[in-house]
């Protein structure tokens, strides 16, 4: 497995935002599930530190792929979460569990991640947390 997406992977699980950011290109972009392409590490904090006070989650299960000589990696794992506070045009959060398998995919380039791209059900972790 690349070891930038095991660091980056390691990083979510720990809530370590810094971790994260490490791993990434500056230009990094973040295609966010049903969401709009952010381009910048500044972007992806801001979007990490907003999961992080909506949401508890932990990846589980998780199995990597690597392809191009290590330019490209896939993941894929089990989102298991906690919804802390409303996010913005979702259901109420009142400390509901979910669980519900995800995915991602990476561009790599000089052992830095340039893109990710995390693709979920958000019909399921609707009728999960509704």
């Amino acid at each position: 497995m690349n070891t930038t997406v095991r660091d980056y992977f390691d990083a979510f699980n720990k809530g370590d935002v810094p971790g994260m950011l490490a791993c990434l290109s500056d230009d990094v972009e973040h295609y966010v599930n049903e969401g709009q392409v952010r381009q910048g590490k500044d972007l992806f904090k801001s979007f990490c530190e907003h999961m992080n006070r909506c949401y508890r989650e932990e990846l589980t299960e998780i199995v990597t792929f690597e392809a191009e000589r290590g330019t490209r990696a896939a993941a894929e794992f089990v989102v298991n979460g906690t919804y802390l506070e409303t996010d913005e045009g979702l259901p109420e959060a009142t400390g509901q569990k979910y669980c519900l398998p995800a995915g991602s995919f990476f561009s790599l380039e000089d052992g830095q991640i340039t893109r990710v791209v995390t693709y979920y059900n958000l019909a399921d972790w609707k009728r999960q947390v509704s």
